[in-house]
């Protein structure tokens, strides 16, 4: 039995609350959230123990800490745990300033406690099917990467009659201050680092399209980016976000003998599909007829849709308590935690302003999830 502490009971946590009822080996050590009220709220919904404060958290020596406070505390209260020598789950991201993250890194390797961020659908079924299909050389070589993470327009979006299942209202201003690439640029950038390697060189631009002011009078963070990802593979990415452009969370993978599509990054069983190239005549034709790929062994609990979402929360912290029971590094460590911070980073930040920017930090080598390792992925 392991026991997980969770640090900030806001919007998200009620997604990590229904995830975890999949890990039936997994206790609730106690719940934090400097908001009284909403702490009180999320107890008695989720029937959790609530702590004091988070030294009285920290003391109860949970097996893991869920950081999920907002963006802004991410780093204090990883920091607290870590130098307590507790294992830390951040929500996205890391950190919101590149030397706050490697100083966590830092103090993660340094201490040997285990460190790792959101998102953590690259263990979830359709990306491993994805990772899958390109290690078995399905579409040949991969060459070129279309990603696109847009949320249509979020200021004329209803969000402030959004509601978590506790009652816990949509955090506007968090994803504002934080800015678009930030927050959402990992769901495919942590597929596509595991997939191809470190990314080594950014080449980005970002604006804050809408004239934005925040609650507290400053500006918004940029609500647009785009960028081109060099991979240490060779291939390269061109991975757009966005809260203007309609709803697109497509990803496209163009191989010498084929195209992977998928449609959604927010749903772990989202199809997997791959379409062909043919030559008729003359020409050159994408199908219109397309296969969908599936990996044959069972995979992991599936999470039924709420509000955006299709994704089960509780796959990164298993990760981790499963790597801590069997002796092994986690998958989603500290290394990979960093490299993806960094790239956000490049990627909202567009650099020195000139759009280019080299990537210091490397993830290290990912192993696929053992139920995805062995069959050839099959339509």
């Amino acid at each position: 039995m392991a026991s997980i502490g969770i640090v900030g009971t806001g919007f998200v946590a009620d997604y990590y609350m229904r995830s975890l009822a999949t890990l039936p080996d997994v206790t609730v050590a106690g719940a934090w959230d400097i908001d009284r009220d909403r702490l009180h709220a999320f107890r008695k919904y989720w029937r959790v123990p609530a702590a004091t404060s988070l030294d009285d958290l920290i003391g109860r020596r949970p097996d893991l800490i869920l950081n999920l406070t907002n963006p802004g505390s991410h780093y204090a209260v990883t920091l607290a745990c870590l130098e307590a020598g507790l294992a830390v789950y951040s929500e996205k991201p890391l950190a919101t300033r590149l030397d706050d993250a490697r100083h966590l890194h830092r103090v993660a390797t340094e201490r040997g406690v285990m460190l790792a961020s959101a998102p953590c659908s690259l263990l979830g079924e359709s990306a491993q099917t994805v990772w899958k299909a390109l290690r078995e050389r399905i579409i040949g070589t991969p060459r070129l990467v279309y990603a696109e993470i847009d949320d249509g327009f979020l200021i004329r979006a209803p969000h402030d009659r959004w509601r978590s299942e506790s009652g816990a209202p949509w955090p506007v201003q968090d994803e504002l201050a934080v800015g678009c690439a930030l927050q959402h640029a990992g769901y495919y950038l942590t597929w596509l680092i595991a997939m191809f390697g470190s990314v080594t060189r950014v080449a980005s631009a970002s604006a804050e399209v809408l004239g934005l002011t925040l609650a507290d009078g400053s500006a918004a963070a940029p609500t647009y980016a785009c960028a081109s990802l060099f991979f240490e593979s060779g291939v390269v990415a061109r991975l757009t976000c966005s809260v203007v452009a309609p709803h697109d969370h497509s990803l496209r993978i163009f191989g010498d003998d084929g195209i992977l599509e998928v449609g959604e990054c927010w749903s772990n069983d989202a199809a997997v599909r791959l379409r062909r190239r043919h030559v008729l005549r003359r020409r050159l034709i994408d199908s219109p007829l397309t296969r969908r790929l599936r990996v044959k062994q069972r995979t992991h609990a599936k999470i039924g849709r709420k509000g955006a979402t299709a994704m089960n929360f509780a796959l990164g912290p298993q990760e981790m308590l499963s790597a801590r029971a069997e002796g092994r590094a986690s998958r989603l460590d500290a290394d990979f935690a960093l490299h993806l911070t960094e790239v956000a980073l490049a990627i909202q930040n567009a650099g020195d302003g000139t759009g280019h920017q080299e990537i210091a930090s490397r993830a290290g080598r990912v192993a696929p999830m053992p139920w995805a390792a062995d069959d050839r992925a099959a339509g």
